[in-house]
């Protein structure tokens, strides 16, 4: 008995050195200890699943995005005077966009780019065909890169499209997330793809725990190295028609880009299936030419990436610094609310200080029920603020934006819960454009008529133990 009880001290002792020693947030390291502490067996799954900070490892791994920074450099060298240049502009004529423009370059190393076109797609019927568009005239490379891929009717008809580009010569390389696919993208499928010349590759492998919970949820696609898709639309047709318990409607926003800033995507994506696969792709052949009508254009784009192997929580960062430099009104559509400190606070001073605040959120998700319970504790929290809450209702809202004052907006794969900020790879394209700004408010005014207000008082009115429900599924909040 004694032998156990000092085995049990030295794990609680190694166990408390270890995670004081990541130097987290003081209540996030009082939780690990005492779940490590107190339920070992459990809590040491939940850690290994959840609960490292890959930075934390980063001594021990030279991720790939590290190795290559010499090779990205030589790439992309082009880009670095056009940021030099853009940044002097902006420091002129809108000097706290210069601002958000060094912090996302300090962040996640990410040049803006102004050489753009850029087209604004919302839902799945204007982004899709488009899409299947520019896959069919491709005649070099497609790129594509998606969270969950299934082989559904929509699966089946970029199959075929992909099966005939592959077979004309055209190299076709896709990347998915094995978890995000896992119950949506059949073997056969992918033995197909694979057999008719299309690489299609996991981003990660099932069987590698320590990696289980970091998933990919970047949405990419390079045609040519000419014509680049981000946002937040996977591949599925659920994105068409979600079923009649949402009305037939996924509502989501998507980006078709052309110019300079669809190479920082290509970057991006040869980083990744460098990553997945050991193959590298980067040379300049991936980095097309400019096209004739992007290259008088003035269209400021930033690529924003963040990652558990990233140096800084780059995203949560954009969005904090957005909603800080906001003078008159904040935007914000998000599947989830799931929130940490900082942002929480960002989002409330916001509103106390006389900003127009407005959060749109689903009002419930495809299959997921917990993360919408938790989120009524941040809506009741942020509201005493005077942010308005609007549950999106008729449909499934799964639209990543924010946008301010009508100048600057992003729009992306990243949610606004703590998953996403720091656990998953994600990607935000950040838009210095008042056009497509005010175009993403006008998109916001229109989906208000398929909101309801959150109301707090309403909410403060239900029954104990509904509240200490939410309350006690906000603890879980870091792994949904």
């Amino acid at each position: 008995m004694t032998v156990l009880y000092l085995l049990g001290g030295l794990w609680v002792l190694a166990m408390i050195v270890f995670i004081v020693s990541e130097n987290r947030r003081p209540q996030s390291t009082f939780a690990w200890m005492f779940l490590l502490a107190f339920v070992p067996g459990l809590g040491l799954l939940v850690y290994f699943l959840f609960g490292r900070e890959m930075r934390g490892l980063a001594g021990s791994r030279h991720l790939v995005h590290q190795d290559l920074e010499q090779d990205l450099e030589r790439a992309l060298a082009s880009l670095r005077a056009q940021h030099e240049r853009a940044l002097e502009r902006l420091d002129r004529e809108a000097p706290h966009q210069a601002g958000l423009v060094r912090l996302v370059n300090g962040t996640a190393n990410a040049l803006v780019t102004v050489q753009n076109r850029l087209e604004l797609l919302q839902d799945a019927a204007e982004t899709y065909p488009r899409l299947m568009a520019d896959l069919k005239a491709a005649r070099i490379s497609i790129h594509l890169q998606y969270y969950s891929w299934s082989s559904d009717e929509l699966g089946q008809e970029l199959k075929s499209i992909l099966l005939a580009k592959a077979a004309e010569g055209v190299e076709v390389r896709l990347l998915y997330d094995p978890l995000g696919s896992l119950l949506m993208l059949k073997r056969r499928y992918l033995r197909e793809m694979r057999a008719g010349g299309v690489a299609m590759q996991p981003f990660s492998r099932l069987w590698r725990l320590h990696t289980i919970s970091y998933r990919n949820h970047r949405k990419i696609a390079v045609i040519d190295g000419r014509v680049g898709y981000t946002g937040g639309l996977n591949i599925g047709h659920e994105h068409v028609d979600p079923g009649p318990e949402f009305h037939h409607r996924w509502r989501d926003t998507h980006l078709r880009l052309e110019g300079t800033t669809v190479g920082m995507l290509q970057a991006v994506f040869c980083v990744d299936w460098r990553n997945a696969t050991d193959e590298d792709l980067l040379s300049p052949a991936q980095f097309a030419p400019l096209p004739p009508e992007a290259a008088g254009a003035h269209l400021p784009v930033q690529v924003s990436l963040s990652g558990p192997d990233s140096d800084w929580a780059a995203i949560r960062q954009l969005y904090f610094a957005m909603i800080g430099a906001a003078r008159r009104r904040v935007r914000i559509q998000s599947p989830f609310f799931i929130l940490d400190d900082s942002l929480s606070e960002a989002l409330s001073a916001a509103a106390l200080r006389g900003v127009d605040v407005q959060v749109m959120i689903s009002e419930r998700g495809t299959g997921q029920i917990l993360p919408y319970w938790a989120a009524n504790t941040y809506f009741a929290e942020v509201a005493r603020a005077g942010v308005k809450v609007l549950l999106f209702r008729h449909g499934y809202l799964h639209a990543k934006t924010l946008g301010i004052d009508g100048e600057v907006c992003s729009v992306g794969s990243a949610n606004m819960d703590i998953r996403s900020f720091s656990i998953n790879y994600e990607l935000n394209a950040v838009i210095y454009d008042p056009a497509t700004a005010q175009a993403l408010e006008a998109a916001f005014d229109r989906d208000l008529a398929d909101c309801v207000p959150f109301d707090p008082e309403e909410y403060a009115r239900r029954s104990r133990l509904h509240r200490f429900r939410d309350s006690a599924l906000r603890l879980l909040s870091p792994l949904y």
